[in-house]
This record gives C-alpha cells, structure tokens and sequence, in this order.
C-alpha cells in the first residue's frame, strides 16, 4: 500500500512532485534546523485519489490518525483540547506555486469549549475570541461554500469606524455567535464542533479546491499541468495575533521587483498570515522590525541568508513571530518580474552560486518579450493623482472599472483596462488576467495583488491609501477630490508606483534599444546582454525572420536573425500592383497573361534584390505565391452592387472582374487553388518569381537564395516546379536550394518520397494544425475555442503551442522519413509557432536546424533555444 502522510522529518526539497512546494520547502526547513512548527504532509497522490474517485483511498485516515497522535505527543497536548488545545492550520501546496488559488484553513480544533482553554492558556481573552471568529469565518466560507462577503458585512456593521485591532474579547465573542449564525442560516447545521471532523472536512475542501475555477484558470495562464493535484499541509498553529510582541510578515531576500539586494518584505503586528496576503490592513517595511523586535530581525536575517544560499536563488518567506519567537512557516523559490530574473541570475553567477549555464535557464523567453514593451515617456503633461507601491514593473493605460467581471466584459470587446480594487483576492483572478494593470488602495509589495501581478508579468501598483475606492459607486476619488468614474482613462507605472488621469504616452524599452543596437549601460541590460550572449554560444538551433521587406530585413537582422525563413511573396503583390494582378486573372489569351506576368516580374525583382541586400551573406527562403487569386480580387457582394447600380454604364473591366470573381469562388478556398496547384494551373506564374528570384540574387552581393514551393502533397507536384525552376535557374547561372513546406499531413506521411526532391523542408504550422484538427483558425477562435478551453479539451490554444501529439507526431514522422531518404535535409519551421517558447524546445528535440519567427520574437527564440540546449535542475519560478 502507498505511503500517503509524511512528517516533516521525513521530505527534502527534492520531493515536490509528491509533497508539494510548500510541504518539500517545510521538510527540508526542518532538515537544515530552522525553526519550523511540527506537522505533516498528505501527498498529492493522496489528492488525485480522491478527485479520480470520489473519496479518500485506502488506509489515510489511519495514516493521518496515527501522524495526528505523534503531533499531539510532540506538542502535549490534543487536537482542540478543552483546557489547552492543541490547534492546527490545514493548508495547500501543489508542486508549482499558485498563490491564494486553493484553500487554507487556521485555528482548527477551536469550539465554545476551547476557546477557553485556550483564553487561559494564553492570558488573553481577545486573542482567543479573535482566532476562534478566524476560523468559522474561514471555514465557512472555504469548506461550507458560503459567501465570504456576508462574515466580511458582519464584521464591518461591528467594527463601524473602527479598525480590526480596536475590537475588543466582548466584541469578538459577539462576532462568533453572529457568524454561527450565519453559518446555522446558510447550511442548515451547527458550525461542527468536533476538531476532527473540522481537519478531515478542511482536508477535503484544500482536495477540491484544486479544480475551483480559479485554480483552473490560473493553471491554464501559467500552463500548469491539470493532473498533478495539491498536496496538503497540517501544521501546528504558532499565532501572530496574541498581541503587539507578536506578528506575521513575508521577506524576500532580494527585491522581486528589481533585483536589488537588500531586506525586502512587510510585517504586520498583531495579525495572522492571511493579513498580510489579502492586503485588508496596510503593512509596514520589513526594516522596522529591527526596532519592533531586534533579536528576531536579526535571526530572520541569518535565515533569510541560509535559505538564499542553500537554494541558491531568490526565496520567498513567509514567517510568524508569537510572543517574540520567531517561527517559519514557508519558503519557495520566489516569483519576480522579468527585470528581477535576469539581473538576480546575474548576480548569482557573480557570487559563484550558479554557472552562466544555469542563469541561462533561470530566465525564460516570455519574461524576456515582457522587458521588450514600452514604457511610460515623459509625464509632464498628466496630472498625477496619486503614488502607491511600485509592485509589479511595466507602464499600463486604460479604462477605469471595478469588478473583475467588468474587466473581463469590457477587455473581451477589445478596450484595454485598469482592474482598481481597495484589495484584490483570488475570485479577482479573471478580471487581473482581462487587465492591462491593476490598481489597489490597501496591501503592501507582497499582497495577493502584487503577487499575482509579478508572476503573471502585469503591471501593478498596490497600497494608494490616498485613493477613496468605492466599488459600489464605480469610482474612486483622489487627493483634491479629484473623481475617476468607471470608463475614465487612467495610467499607471509599475516601476515608479505613479498614478495619472489620461493616457500617458510611451517611449520605447533599453532592452528594444539594446536589441537595436545601443550599447548596453544599465544593470538590466548589461543582464540580459550576459544571458543572451551565452544562450547563443550554448544553442544548437538557428534562428530566422519572418520577414517581406527590406525594412523587416533589416530590422531582423539587428535582432539577431541568421536569415529568412519565410519571405511571402503575395504580400508583394497588394496595393498598386492589385492591379497587374488582376490583369493577370482576367486574361484569356497567351500573351495577355504574359504582358501581365512581364509588368510584374521587375518589380517582384526590386523587391527580392532588397531583402537580399539587407540580408547578404544570410540564407533567405522565398516562398513562392501561396493563396488563392480570389484574395487579390474586390469583394464579391461589393463588385456585384457596383455593377448593379451602374446598369447600362458599368465599367466593362467591372464586368470582367464580376465573372472572374464569380468564375474563381470557392467554398473553402484553404483547401482549393492555392500553392502548388496554382503553379501547375497558371502557365508562367512561378516561372516568373523564380527569374526575379535569380535576376535578384545575380544583382545582390552575397545573395543566398532558398526557394521554397508551398502546399505539396504529393511528389509529383513538387517535382514538376521543381524541373523548370531548375531550368530557369541554370539559365540564369544560379544557384539556390529548392525544398517545400511541409503544411498538409499527407506532406507529412509521404515526407520521405518527397524528400527525394526536396533539398530542404520548412513546416508550415498554421495550416498543418488546420488541417490536422480540421479547424478553420477564422471561424473557431471565435465561436468554441474558449469553450474548449474551459472544458480542458486543450490546456492551450494549438495556434498558440505547437501540438505535439497530433500536429507534433506529424512533424517527428516527416523528420525521420525525410532524413532516412535525404540524410542531409535542412528541416525549419516557419508558423507562428517558430517564436513561441515551448514550441522552440520541441523543435530542439525533435532535431530541426531552425525556427523561423517575426522579427520582434527573435530574441524571445534565441533565448529559448539556448535554453533547450542546456540541461540543467528546474528553477520553480513559475
């Protein structure tokens, strides 16, 4: 039988996948000597159990009996009793950190019995009577799904102007029996008494809250994995709210902000740990602990610096000082913004913690594309409303509203939003997500506001206590009695923590700046100039640009691209030059297709010389001409009211357009004349780009021509262009490779037939995904994608990540076919999947020579591909 309940004696750091982050943070605490309250961790495997079917497996209840006795042994006394109880928090802990997405309950073992108890034992009435209110609140709303908002009312009709702190043991005591009553009035049944049936019950709702549609949503914008399931923590109660030598606070060892070294964090006299997190009372700097109580500031500190250098990164600690003891009740690997991680990885390879290998793998490419945004340019000319805290970096403008569901509604019809709460929680999750920042008037640097904001890269500023927030009016109101109504426009700076009325401009990043070619002067840039220097030299894949003109040419090339990997030739072919296509379309005989073939041919020639030239000495893959005619063609309702109302008059070329519109139709044109097929349909059509193509590379010095032939299924077709492209080629005295993209899955599935005429292939993922899942990416982004991601069909839209086990599997097939007949076949990819990060690591595996991406995701490529390339331990950062 498995084993499902460890003491903490009995983990390390190294188990998270069974034990949770937090449980394996508390075991390997406990292992290096740090002070950390007795307990004991029910495993994840526990967890997914019991979601799998429907009940606690076998023999865990007498495995947390039996842990539960030799808790009760170690502390002298048991779980809640009457005349010095014994009380435990259940808390949850999955492998990844998902701050306030499932549940946590304190103070279990407290009824109308033990709380008395536990007044003596403590000497203090109102502490008893403040924890015991704690915990019916807490579970009634965590595992009796009532609404927290009814306890919150409950209490603020108490507390009137008061402030939490001012509510004295005759108060409090009032406010249990108010809560019990709403407990009784909303279940049905008394708050349960029996401190057993209250742990096994907390177990229970920390188990379920792992599919609460916040933990869903969260797991799906972090892409976490939707079966690892929580673990669960029960650990002695050591209690921050006994009075003003007692307190709760969280540190971080470096600022997660900037990366500063330094004491960073808040604390919060006379509070439980949850204060802190909600943000409902302000904190203070972690630095006047050193006054408030300077031996535990200085044990923390010598703490703060043993966790940093056992795990050898920025960690996050949550802490409790009961009756000036000093007790730890938490440590992860921190989460930071962007800016933080590469400069702290930095850092840690300077102080010879870690090698320039692993600060490789410490950032990612998305924190990377977040420090390529603009920021906020002079502010001269906006009134300034207000400073909080400087939470989360990034400059972010938008509509004012107040509710999570008006962020989402709102961000849905295309408006950017400033989600602003006096505190945010995590039923807030979806309306942050929706937000282009978000905006708080309570909470300090490590509330769940600016928490969430960091690890989702998000622009916050938390803690404007001069802002008078009133979420039932939809406004708040500033210092001078300034109103910002729902709708106003406002912006906010992340790394400044200023608050303006109006939209404030932007001016580019340093890193953009650095990526374009500035020297690198400042500690972040310096940064990510280290990182991106030895992600290059440790990197296998090449990267190329998704690039049409010169200008993006260039614009690749000063961001590190090594070619192109995808040149669209129909783009060429727009504006003015419509019309020669058009000519084209409409000819019925020989020499009026070639006439318009001949307009086109020098200037598809100009415009292949030019991005030659911007891009000498690098490989540049053209993709022949790929979508159906109709596109270059007027609108077929438009043409047809034209002609219509022009009667009589019409224009005869109105005419002719009418009929060829109507003659080339299609119903789904995706899977009609495009690509190939149009090469073998049109006579001199292809002929045409591939003389531009070899005048071009003749033209340009150090021109490296790929020619690339889109939507081939079969063989057969691609040799056909391929003899006279070859043709025309030998003519001209060119030389250039000659390959296809690989798009449909019967490309795929016949890659090593076709692989005997191609000398390169490039995927096209777009259309391979298509076709693969039998999508129109046009019609079900729209009308069930987020259905299906709700539901779980997929964790991530496939548009987004590449697929790997259908669109993925195809790709490994043609890979290892196409390189069994051509062994030294150069294999790309050229979809949009070439910048994003996991589909960069799959390309790696699977042995492609490059990915190919538009040119502000290079970077973001170059990155990631480094990473693939080392291996090295998991930082949890996520």
């Amino acid at each position: 039988m498995p084993k499902y309940v460890y003491d903490f004696t009995e983990g390390n750091k190294d188990l998270k996948d069974l034990l949770g982050g937090k449980g394996a943070n508390l075991a390997e605490m406990t292992n290096i000597g740090l002070p950390v309250p007795p307990g004991f961790t029910i495993t994840a495997e526990a967890c997914r159990h019991y979601l799998g079917h429907g009940g606690m497996p076998d023999g865990l209840e007498g495995e947390i009996g039996e842990h539960l006795a030799a808790l009760e042994t170690r502390m002298g006394k048991r779980l809640g009793q009457a005349d010095d109880p014994l009380l435990v928090s259940v808390r949850s802990g999955a492998k990844f950190s998902m701050p306030g997405m499932m549940e946590t309950v304190l103070n279990i073992g407290l009824n109308d019995d033990s709380v008395l108890g536990l007044a003596k034992q403590s000497g203090n009435d109102r502490f008893a009577w403040d924890s015991y209110r704690r915990l019916i609140q807490m579970f009634g709303k965590t595992v009796l799904g009532i609404d927290g908002e009814l306890f919150e009312d409950a209490m603020d009709e108490l507390k009137g102007e008061r402030d939490d702190t001012d509510l004295d043991a005759a108060d409090l005591q009032r406010l249990v029996e108010t809560f019990k009553g709403i407990v009784r009035e909303r279940t049905g049944r008394d708050f349960p008494a029996d401190p057993r049936e209250q742990m096994d019950l907390a177990v229970r709702a920390v188990f379920d809250s792992w599919n609460a549609p916040r933990a869903i949503l969260y797991r799906r914008q972090e892409r976490i994995p939707a079966d690892l399931g929580t673990a669960v923590n029960v650990v002695a109660m050591v209690f921050g709210n006994m009075g003003p030598d007692s307190g709760t606070g969280v540190a971080f060892t470096r600022d997660p902000g900037s990366g500063r070294q330094g004491v960073y964090g808040d604390y919060l006299r006379n509070a439980q740990g949850e204060d802190v997190v909600a943000g409902i009372r302000n904190t203070v700097p972690l630095q006047e602990l050193e006054t408030i109580n300077p031996e535990a500031y200085r044990e923390l500190l010598d703490i703060m610096a043993t966790l940093e250098r056992h795990y050898r990164d920025l960690c996050d600690i949550e802490f409790t000082i009961e009756r000036g003891k000093l007790w730890m009740l938490q440590t992860r690997v921190g989460k930071r913004t962007a800016a933080a991680a590469f400069c702290i990885a930095t850092q840690l390879v300077d102080e010879g913690l870690i090698d320039m290998d692993e600060a490789v793998t410490r950032v990612t490419g998305d924190q990377l594309a977040q420090l390529m945004f603009p920021r906020f340019a002079a502010t001269a000319g906006n009134r300034r409303l207000t400073t909080g805290m400087n939470a989360s970096p990034g400059a972010a403008a938008g509509r004012a509203v107040f509710s999570s569901e008006r962020a989402v509604e709102l961000a849905g019809q295309g408006e950017a939003v400033i989600l602003v709460r006096r505190e945010t929680n995590p039923d807030d999750l979806a309306g942050m997500i929706a937000a282009n920042g978000v905006l708080t008037s309570r909470g300090g640097k490590t509330s769940h506001a600016a928490v969430v904001a960091r690890g989702m890269g998000k622009t916050c500023v938390c803690g404007a206590e001069e802002l008078e927030v009133d979420p039932h009016a939809r406004r708040f109101t500033a210092p001078g009695g300034v109103v910002v109504d729902e709708g106003d426009v406002i912006s906010i700076d992340g790394g400044t923590g200023a608050v303006y009325l109006g939209e404030v401009p932007v001016t580019a990043s340093p890193v953009a700046e650095y990526f374009e070619g500035e020297p690198a002067e400042d500690e972040l840039v310096r940064a990510v100039d280290r990182i991106m220097t030895h992600a290059d030299s440790a990197r296998r894949l090449a990267v190329r640009a998704n690039a049409d003109t010169p200008e993006d040419a260039a614009r690749a090339r000063r961001y590190g691209a090594q070619g192109i990997g995808l040149c669209r030739t129909e783009h060429m072919f727009l504006g003015e030059r419509r019309r020669l296509v058009e000519d084209l379309i409409l000819a019925t005989m020989p020499e009026e297709r070639q006439a318009a073939l001949d307009a086109l041919e020098p200037l598809q020639t100009g415009d292949f010389t030019g991005i030659f030239t911007a891009m000498r000495g690098l490989p540049v893959t053209i993709r022949l001409i790929d979508p159906p005619l109709h596109e270059f063609l007027p609108d077929l309702t438009d043409l047809a009211v034209k002609v219509a109302l022009a009667g009589e008059e019409a224009d005869d070329r109105d005419r002719r357009l009418l009929e060829a519109v109507k003659r080339l139709h299609e119903q789904n044109p995706m899977l009609g004349l495009r690509g190939v097929r149009l090469g073998l349909t049109i006579p001199g059509l292809f002929a045409m780009q591939v003389r531009a193509i070899a005048t071009a590379a003749r033209r340009a010095e150090g021109a490296r021509a790929e020619i690339m032939i889109p939507l081939v299924g079969a063989v057969q077709e691609l040799e056909i262009v391929r003899e006279e492209a070859e043709r025309i080629l030998a003519e001209a005295g060119v030389e250039a490779a000659i390959g296809t993209m690989i798009e449909m899955p019967r490309a795929a599935l016949t890659a090593g037939q076709i692989a005997e005429a191609a000398e390169f292939f490039s995927f096209g993922t777009n259309d391979l995904t298509q076709m693969t899942w039998g999508f129109s990416r046009d019609d079900v982004e729209s009308a069930f994608f987020g259905k299906y991601l709700d539901l779980g069909v997929f964790g991530v839209s496939p548009f987004e990540s590449i697929d790997r086990e259908g669109v993925g599997r195809l790709m490994r097939i043609a890979v290892e076919e196409g390189r069994r007949t051509r062994p030294d076949l150069k294999l790309g990819i050229c979809g949009e999947h070439g910048g994003d990060p996991d589909s960069v690591h799959f390309c790696h595996e699977i042995g492609l020579d490059y990915v190919s991406c538009s040119p502000f995701r290079i970077p973001v490529a170059r990155l990631e591909a480094g990473r693939a390339a080392l291996t090295c331990a998991e930082s949890d950062t996520r």
